[in-house]
């Protein structure tokens, strides 16, 4: 296995970055704060991003903890990758994270100041001091329910033509870590409602809201909706659609991850 390495300071664009130099060195697989990543997956790992404080995040990115750095060892020994990057804030930290992986010594590394213009690394830290934006080089289906309600946004990034001729898209997510906020973010059960509500009218849905109940977990929320059905309408096609309505817009407009959404039919009406 041939290990590289991406250096930079703190928000200088390493995760935008780190995409492109596996795409032109073929490198298979990505160690980016405490994740462990193969195309567009992640397999293991815990993202740093998501701890409370920013030394949690970063004991998380150096794999201190012996269940995290172990399951992370396992699944990099299963899958095998011929060649992996390592993403850090220097050569030390890099380093440490080769060797608490148990992997073989970084025989190339690449700084980000060779592969970005001065413009573009400012741009990056302007992105991350003022806005509190990171980016996780993975679609964001991947992580949305680990940064449920952490705006999640999708980065879509138009890739040069390459052999085939043609251009694709790689997509990359934006996240707000957990330690980027001075308190909880919650969302009151009115304003799903109202988005529910919302929904019925704009949608000329064949059905009228009773009732919404939400309950908030970790991992996203789940909804209870009860509904009263227009007589003469298809009871399950009708409330099929509507779920599909509810869990696509309440998702996009809170970004909060859906876990349910069961809607239960009181009434004909």
């Amino acid at each position: 296995m041939k290990v590289y390495a991406l250096v930079g300071k703190s928000g200088t664009g390493k995760s935008y970055q780190a995409m492109n130099l596996c795409r032109e060195r073929n490198i298979e697989g990505i160690i980016d704060d405490g994740l462990f990543i193969v195309g567009n997956g992640i397999l293991a790992g815990v993202s740093a991003k998501r701890q409370t404080t920013r030394i949690g995040a970063v004991k998380t990115a150096l794999f201190t903890d012996e269940g995290h750095k172990n399951a992370v060892k396992s699944k990099i020994q299963e899958v095998s990758p011929s060649s992996i990057l390592i993403i850090g804030t220097s050569d030390g930290m890099t380093n440490k994270i080769a060797e608490r992986l148990e992997l073989p010594e970084i025989k190339d590394t690449v700084y980000i100041e060779s592969i970005t213009s001065e413009n573009e690394r400012e741009t990056a830290k302007k992105q991350r001091d003022e806005l509190g934006k990171h980016l996780i080089p993975v679609p964001t289906f991947q992580i949305k329910r680990e940064f449920s309600g952490y705006f999640v946004d999708p980065l879509r990034v138009f890739r040069a033509k390459g052999r085939s001729g043609r251009g694709a898209f790689a997509e990359k997510s934006v996240v707000r870590p957990t330690y980027s906020y001075m308190g909880d973010y919650i969302i009151s059960d009115r304003v799903i409602g109202d988005i529910v509500e919302c929904i019925v009218k704009s949608r000329k849905s064949k059905l009228h809201v009773t009732r919404v109940q939400t309950e908030n977990t970790k991992s996203g929320i789940r909804l209870t909706i009860v509904v009263v059905v227009r007589y003469g309408a298809k009871i399950i096609e009708t409330a099929k659609t509507f779920q599909e309505q509810v869990a696509w817009q309440v998702g996009l407009m809170t970004a909060f991850n859906i876990d349910c959404v069961d809607i239960e039919v009181k009434d004909l009406g």
